[in-house]
């Protein structure tokens, strides 16, 4: 009989995403029959958890809103409580192609993250202007920081082994940008290991996201700072007692 080392935990974050949520869990679900789904319900205020529950998606509901950072915590808590050994972060917004779990998971044969990176000439999407100068830039930092070559730092489609479950329960910072740059820059100072796979970005289903160009200033400053507190904070070593936290 299988148990959950043998299978795949997907974690889905959502925030308020009633309308794109079910679809992601019925798509996941179809994707493989290896795959346990769990939703992160991050305070969302619409009926993102029932819609959750009814696509057939375990729901784990926070009080209030943490960010991607804290959903994803409790997410990776839950899958090293339950004894997974692999565990994928996928969007509820229907970006994240569930077809590519299997590829961005199968990068975890030779490292302890893997990464679904949307620049590495697959699939047709494309940022232009201060977001884009801000993703090479930031792709460059942690290129040379993880020593391995990256083209898409801030991409959250990336899986996690054994190793990476355990010090993302340790450390996964909750404030901006955190889950992608700081969980890396950490992971890397930890010892562990890091590749990229390539994949296609789909456009979101429901819901728009500014892209502005104030907006686009706005998040090349912000991804500056932010990398630049991630490399300046000191490797954390200290462990967290989990079973004192209660269940998740």
């Amino acid at each position: 009989m299988a148990t959950t080392s043998d299978r795949a935990l997907v974690i889905i974050p959502a925030w308020n995403e009633e309308r794109n949520v079910a679809n992601t869990v019925r798509e996941v679900r179809s994707a493989s029959s290896e795959y346990d789904v769990i939703v992160v319900d991050d305070g969302s205020s619409d009926g993102t958890a029932a819609a959750a529950r009814a696509a057939g998606a375990t729901v784990l509901a926070l009080p209030f809103n943490l960010g991607v950072g804290g959903a994803m915590r409790t997410g990776f808590t839950y899958a090293q409580r339950h004894g997974y050994r692999r565990a994928i972060q996928v969007d509820a917004d229907g970006q994240h192609n569930p077809a590519d779990i299997d590829r961005v998971l199968a990068g975890l044969r030779t490292a302890d993250i893997s990464i679904g990176a949307r620049f590495a000439d697959v699939g047709d999407y494309e940022v232009r202007g201060p977001r884009r100068w801000a993703m090479v830039f930031l792709a460059r930092v942690l290129s040379s920081v993880t020593k391995t070559r990256l083209t898409d730092a801030t991409s959250g489609f990336r899986a996690a082994g054994p190793r990476a479950i355990d010090q993302y329960v340790r450390y996964y910072p909750a404030e901006y940008f955190g889950d992608t740059l700081d969980s890396l820059v950490a992971a890397s100072h930890a010892g562990l290991t890091v590749t990229q796979v390539p994949v296609a970005m789909r456009a979101r289903a429901h819901g728009t996201s500014t892209q502005s160009t104030v907006g686009a200033t706005k998040y090349l400053l912000r991804a500056m700072f932010a990398l630049l507190l991630a490399l300046m904070r000191r490797p954390r070593t200290a462990t967290v007692a989990i079973g004192s936290e209660g269940d998740a």
